[in-house]
């Protein structure tokens, strides 16, 4: 191994340690969530930025990427947080699965070049904070602006019953005001009940340069919104998600 492989994640170096960990995803997924992905054709054969609310523990999107990636082949890039992506340990296998903690910069760079990109708008505030689904983007419009400047389609999507296989403690006004003022608090987790997990992709929304940034970010979280309340019974409960294992009738039907 050269260092230029070591350090280049696209590198054919890198394709067997993905397609490892893809296949001990994906394996988990199906017998512990029964993990399906609907209407996937909707992602474009091109770049564009894929959004989508933070619950808990973000195991729907681990499970999204490796779904993507064994049926399509494709990459996708995902911005994380800084400190999370800085965490001992976690650098290099961010890196091998392009989790970074992109700039604006290198985000339109990355689409430039063809790539898909996963950004959560309501990011940790959104996954400590949020109840029964509900979106916390504050006035949050950076993913609009680069989806303007990479003129993207930006695409929902929505997981079923994420809030259910893992829930927070400890949602309180001080744990609140210390996350606004530090922006380092991350509640514990407890969970990772076999609940059914669904993924649904939504209709993409369409590059148009006569649209304000704010504009189309209101745009795609009423887009999110509606994904969710199709696809979602609230307000969430871990026994009925459970139960959905055994339910081959989706919700819309």
């Amino acid at each position: 191994m050269t260092n230029h492989q070591e350090n280049d994640f696209y590198s054919k170096f890198w394709d067997k340690p993905k397609q490892v960990m893809a296949k001990v995803v994906d394996t988990y997924g199906k017998i512990w969530h029964g993990y399906e992905v609907m209407d996937m054709e909707r992602l474009p054969k091109g770049p564009g930025i894929i959004i989508l609310y933070h619950p808990p523990f973000p195991i729907n999107y681990i499970l999204f990427l490796t779904k993507l990636y064994k049926k399509t082949g494709l990459y996708c890039h995902s911005v994380i947080d800084h400190m999370l992506y800085w965490t001992p340990g976690m650098k290099i296998m961010c890196d091998v699965v392009l989790l970074r903690d992109f700039t604006n910069a290198e985000c339109v760079e990355i689409l430039k070049k063809g790539y898909l990109l996963g950004i959560i708008p309501g990011g940790a505030r959104e996954a400590n904070f949020s109840n029964d689904y509900s979106l916390m983007w504050g006035n949050r419009t950076g993913f609009a602006r680069i989806a303007l400047e990479a003129k993207v389609p930006i695409i929902p999507i929505f997981t079923q019953n994420m809030c259910e296989a893992y829930r927070t403690i400890g949602k309180t006004r001080l744990t609140k005001w210390l996350y606004e003022k530090t922006r380092c608090i991350f509640l514990p987790a407890y969970g990772g009940f076999p609940v059914k997990l669904r993924t649904y992709v939504g209709e993409p929304i369409p590059y148009d340069p006569n649209i304000t940034a704010t504009e189309l970010a209101e745009k795609a979280k009423t887009a999110l919104e509606n994904l969710r309340d199709r696809h979602q019974k609230r307000p969430g409960n871990i026994l009925r998600a459970l139960l959905e294992r055994f339910d081959k009738h989706d919700k819309a039907n």
